[in-house]
């Protein structure tokens, strides 16, 4: 009787010291709970599609359907120590050094024991006994009850939500090795090795080292001075078995993934290093693979991520009356991944791959995301593969939206603060970074990017590379309002402003230009990046049986500022008079500016006074087109101007075209291919092709003639080189 009394008693102790903890850990939480000053941005939502939408603006009120259920299932709850089980926990002997505990069986929670969440911190309802539960702690501005019920030492009390079969999947305990890239890069990177890596990478000191690959192709591997050669491996990732995923992955990798190609093999090892990549090499029948490892990177990225911030919110949890260590794991805010895609379709696309290697059992507002994002495929067998592949179904090219994971759910159109990944065009956030009504403009969401992937950066080049210039500006930028983060887990390198030092850029081409090597170019990630350039048969290969005399013409360029005028002078002057009196003369130009030019000049030269004309521009309409097309046909137009971007979305097939005078070298080789088999035969009139280039026109140029012959044209004696 006396040693039940006298645990009587110390039940009765533990309980009052727990219930007096919960009342200050209660006091504290609520005392910094974040709410969203009224008019700003800190609840933005995603692309709403609602029918009062003005002038399609992307909605950023806080009327997000399923933002109240963001809340509600992603509170981190804060384990509370029941006091029976301490008082039995005190009879248990200590655990040796090298003895792992049993494995405890996983409690249900009480119905009755909800929480009601409000602004970003767990209130207790209430339990059948009488005891509080403990509040919930915030973890990166978003609360999340489903996600942390898994992680928790249960020696503390913690109650775990039963689900067979689950354990190993979403065991936060599980072993992460210490040359885990994701450990290495971001979670726990040698000081001294990271110091040298960025000092190297500000200064812009890299090596370089290049290798052959499948078809002849080139990688060239460049990275910090500081960094080992032997750091770089080629063909190092043969199976999904070698690669280092998260285990909950592992399974819906290998089934979707299947057997790795030639560029997938050579591109692995990068990608999960956390190289920036350029990949020249896209093509429709391997964008699906490409897509497939971006997403399985993207996705194991998050969720270690999130693992991580769960263990180290769990030790804080646990930390009362000890030194509270040091734990820098997170960033401004919770968006760690931004996927640009030109047109809806393809982010349908990536949205379905996350999804099929998630595997979750709950998507929310799925069905609003398909109608939304997702139509039929129309075939259409006389298009070329590539425009199929980017104008077949959703080709709308101005959408943002986010989605969301917890634990076994899915969520599309997610709150962005609450969020996880961003899809996005180009043109989509640049509407909202540039919005005219200040309230509206925001860009705080994309301070914390760690990874940004770019599909179809070509079809991006044609729309408007300026709108991917404006993203890349504005990511890692220090925000303007902390959007209830916790500074003391902010990683040192985003307080410092290197957090761009860290990004992970992946860009997926179908070519290579200028201004995409520039953007690779100016990219410093400590990591290193890798550019993978294929080598090219040319494009006039495959018309040689058409019998076509194919000429280029070579003018001496010294800079590119001065480019366009030389082109124009020796347009007018070398090869516009011999077409005076030819009919059935297209000209086809790829920059807009530099049509512009040539047909203000067409309209007032006293050369071209007695030429008629006709052009088909990037703005022409439908019935513009159809006119210029008959009058070209008809003869009563001799010289039909073209541009690159008319051709890109229109793809028209003109009758009448004789000869085609190429004042730039097209960006896409297929253009090139396309435009020359459309020749037809004159009366007393050999079909011909004039191409115009300068030493600046070197990356088209090789796509067009080919890798082995670019080197004759631009540095070889003589200005004219001829092709049958």
């Amino acid at each position: 009787m006396e040693v039940v009394e006298e645990a009587a008693e110390v039940v009765e102790v533990a309980e009052e010291e727990e219930e007096a903890q919960e009342a200050q850990v209660l006091g504290e939480m609520r005392g910094v709970a974040f709410e969203p000053e009224e008019g700003s941005t800190g609840s933005l939502t995603s692309d709403e599609e609602s029918a009062d939408e003005e002038d399609d603006e992307v909605d950023q009120s806080d009327g997000s359907e399923n933002e109240a259920s963001d809340v509600d299932d992603d509170e981190v709850p804060i384990p509370s120590a029941q006091a029976y089980s301490t008082l039995l926990a005190s009879f248990k002997p200590m655990l040796n050094g090298n003895e792992r505990p049993n494995k405890r069986r996983k409690l249900e929670l009480a119905p009755s024991a909800g929480r009601n969440v409000e602004n970003g911190t767990a209130a207790s309802t209430g339990s059948p006994d009488g005891s509080d539960a403990e509040p919930g702690l915030e973890v990166d501005g978003e609360s999340d009850a489903e996600d942390t019920t898994t992680g928790m030492d249960e020696a503390e009390g913690q109650h775990r939500e039963a689900d067979k079969g689950d354990d190993a999947d979403d065991d936060l305990d599980e072993d992460t090795s210490v040359l885990d890239p994701f450990e290495v890069h971001f979670a726990n990177p040698d000081d001294n090795e990271l110091t040298s890596r960025l000092r190297d990478a500000q200064a812009g000191k890299w090596k370089v080292e290049k290798h052959r690959v499948y078809r002849d192709g080139l990688l060239s591997v460049a990275f910090p001075d500081c960094v080992s050669s032997a750091a770089v491996v080629v063909g190092r990732h043969m199976s999904v078995s070698d690669l280092p995923l998260k285990q909950k992955l592992v399974d819906t990798a290998r089934k979707h993934l299947g057997k790795f190609d030639d560029i997938q093999r050579v591109i692995l090892p990068h990608l999960f290093e956390y190289r920036d990549l350029l990949i020249s090499d896209r093509t429709p029948s391997n964008a699906g693979g490409l897509r497939n490892l971006a997403c399985v990177h993207a996705l194991n990225h998050v969720l270690k991520g999130r693992d991580q911030v769960l263990k180290n919110t769990g030790r804080l949890a646990h930390s009362e009356g000890e030194d509270i260590p040091e734990l820098r794991d997170q960033g401004f805010t919770r968006p760690k991944v931004l996927i640009l895609t030109e047109t809806r379709q393809m982010a349908s696309k990536y949205a379905d791959c996350i999804v099929n290697l998630f595997a979750p059992d709950q998507q929310e507002n799925k069905q609003r995301f398909k109608d939304s994002f997702d139509e039929a495929v129309v075939p259409r067998p006389n298009m070329a593969e590539d425009y199929t592949e980017l104008f077949g179904g959703n080709n709308d090219n101005n959408f943002l939206t986010a989605l969301k994971f917890t634990r076994k759910t899915l969520k599309y159109f997610s709150a962005f603060y609450t969020s996880d990944i961003i899809l996005a065009s180009p043109l989509g956030l640049r509407r909202i970074i540039e919005n005219p009504d200040r309230r509206k403009r925001d860009h705080d969401f994309l301070s914390s990017i760690e990874l940004c992937i770019v599909d179809q950066a070509d079809a991006m080049q044609m729309q408007s590379w300026e709108n991917v210039s404006l993203v890349f500006s504005h990511l890692n930028l220090q925000p303007t309002d902390l959007h209830g983060c916790d500074i003391s887990r902010v990683r040192h390198a985003y307080l410092d402003g290197n957090a761009k030092h860290f990004r992970q850029t992946v860009l997926f081409s179908a070519y290579t230009t200028p201004q995409m090597l520039h953007l690779y170019n100016s990219l410093s990630n400590i990591a290193g990046k890798a550019k993978l350039t294929p080598s090219y048969a040319g494009a006039i290969t495959s018309l040689t049986d058409l019998g076509i005399k194919q000429t280029f013409s070579r003018f001496s360029s010294p800079s590119p500022l001065q480019d366009p005028d030389i082109r124009f002078k020796y347009f007018t002057t070398a090869v516009l008079p011999s077409l005076l009196r030819l009919t059935g003369t297209m000209v086809f130009i790829p920059s807009y500016f530099d049509f512009l030019r040539i047909r203000n000049f067409f309209a007032t030269s006293d050369l071209t006074s007695n030429i008629s004309f006709g052009a088909i521009h990037d703005y022409s309409d439908v019935s513009s087109q159809r006119r210029a097309r008959s009058h070209f046909m008809n003869g009563r137009h001799s010289v039909l101007l073209y541009t690159q971007r008319a051709h890109h979305f229109f793809r028209l097939k003109l009758k009448g075209v004789k000869r085609i005078v190429f004042y730039g070298v097209p960006d896409s080789d297929v253009f090139y291919r396309e435009l020359v088999e459309g020749l037809e035969e004159g009366e007393g009139e050999k079909k011909g092709v004039r191409v115009l280039f300068g030493k600046w026109d070197g990356l088209a140029l090789e796509r067009v003639v080919g890798s082995k012959r670019i080197g004759g044209l631009i540095g070889g004696r003589g200005d004219v080189f001829e092709f049958l």
